[in-house]
């Protein structure tokens, strides 16, 4: 049976941009992915380019490294990608005092603060009784299926190869990983990279490979494309959801992660909503922290609590017609992604758990390939596993 370089298990922005990148430098990689018709946090992502947010010479480095990348990947796909620039508008509550603002002053390129009269200027679908300032700054969409589409297509015309298929384990014989098996087949690589998001943790866990990585479960409404048009991207000024990603990621919490009918924080909810080039918008955002990556969320239930906290925002938009949708996102304790081999364990590798993915993937898949090939990365070294 065929031996490949590299097995990449899952097919949503992170597993397909790694495969092209791996490919491109000459690496046999076999992708999988379970869904034929994904349902992954790639399918309902907001698509959104945050590369104004870096904090740190690491991440303003990767950000400035990721909107270039974009900027020119549809030529480089020969598939266009949807990319564009937007106004961001970052929305602060009637009720709650303006923290946020300071928080905000050390990105990058930091928010310009708007009074409530030019926030609605520039977003009229906002409710000025319902905020107290706003925040802007431009910042970058794609559309994310389209996206990935590009970079699988591209993969195979450098020769890569494309299974839909469900890995039900990682291949172990010892302190080595060689390969994977699904329901039907075993499948052989020198080397087997994990890119399945949330299913990461209990892919890993299942092969005795301890990690810190771990997944909220993230619930949305996506429209069908509709007549009211946002002019702007449109979200919280809230920092609370990198808040609970923190708290729920502790090591005093690790055990109960294991455990699967845990619910380690409460929920919270974004209030906001991203418009697309077709039309459609995904509205809101819910995340919950629970340990069971196939928990049972009710739908009807949180529906209703999204329309009903965006509705204040943008009261135009709480009754479109939409469907709720639900899936996992990945993170680590430190916001940071978790790149590179995984313990002492031979052969396996992680490429998951980022906090500003569509930025941050491009540019860690590039430097990932050619460190792959033999060459020192910095910054590669820098997002180990180990150094949690």
């Amino acid at each position: 049976m065929k031996t490949y370089d590299w097995i990449v298990v899952g097919g949503g922005i992170t597993g397909a941009t790694l495969s092209y990148e791996l490919a491109k430098k000459g690496f046999s990689v076999l992708l999988i992915e379970q869904n034929a018709a994904s349902q992954n946090a790639t399918r309902y992502s907001y698509g959104g380019l945050a590369y104004w947010s870096g904090t740190t010479d690491l991440t303003r480095q990767l950000c400035a490294e990721g909107i270039e990348i974009h900027r020119h990947l549809s030529e480089e796909l020969d598939s266009d990608t949807e990319f564009r620039e937007l106004d961001l508008i970052l929305t602060i509550a009637a009720d709650d005092n303006s923290e946020q603002v300071a928080a905000y002053a050390r990105f990058a390129i930091p928010p310009r603060l708007l009074s409530v009269e030019e926030a609605c200027e520039m977003e009229p679908l906002l409710n000025k009784d319902a905020i107290a300032s706003a925040l802007t700054v431009r910042h970058g969409h794609i559309e994310t299926e389209k996206t990935t589409s590009g970079y699988i297509k591209a993969f195979r015309r450098f020769g890569g190869e494309v299974l839909c298929d469900r890995v039900v384990e990682l291949n172990r014989e010892g302190e080595k990983i060689l390969g994977v098996k699904t329901a039907t087949e075993t499948y052989h690589a020198a080397n087997t990279i994990i890119c399945a998001g949330g299913f990461s943790r209990a892919l890993l866990k299942a092969a005795n490979i301890p990690i810190r990585l771990y997944f909220t479960h993230a619930e949305l409404i996506e429209t069908e494309p509709v007549d009211i048009h946002l002019r702007t991207l449109v979200m919280l000024a809230d920092t609370t959801r990198f808040q609970l990603e923190a708290e729920a990621s502790t090591p005093e919490l690790d055990h109960l992660w294991d455990q699967p009918n845990n619910e380690l924080m409460p929920p919270i909810l974004d209030a906001g909503a991203i418009p697309f080039k077709n039309g459609s918008l995904r509205i809101g955002q819910i995340s919950r922290v629970l340990t069971d990556p196939n928990a049972k969320i009710d739908g009807v239930e949180s529906e209703a609590n999204l329309r009903a906290a965006v509705g204040k925002i943008l009261p135009a938009i709480e009754k479109l017609p939409g469907n709720w949708h639900h899936c996992l996102v990945a993170f680590s304790s430190d916001r940071l992604p978790l790149i590179g081999a995984i313990n002492n364990v031979e052969g396996i590798y992680i490429f998951s758990g980022f906090s500003n993915p569509l930025v941050f993937v491009p540019p860690l898949a590039k430097r990932f390939a050619s460190w792959a090939t033999g060459q020192d990365d910095h910054i590669i070294a820098q997002l180990s596993p180990q150094r949690l």
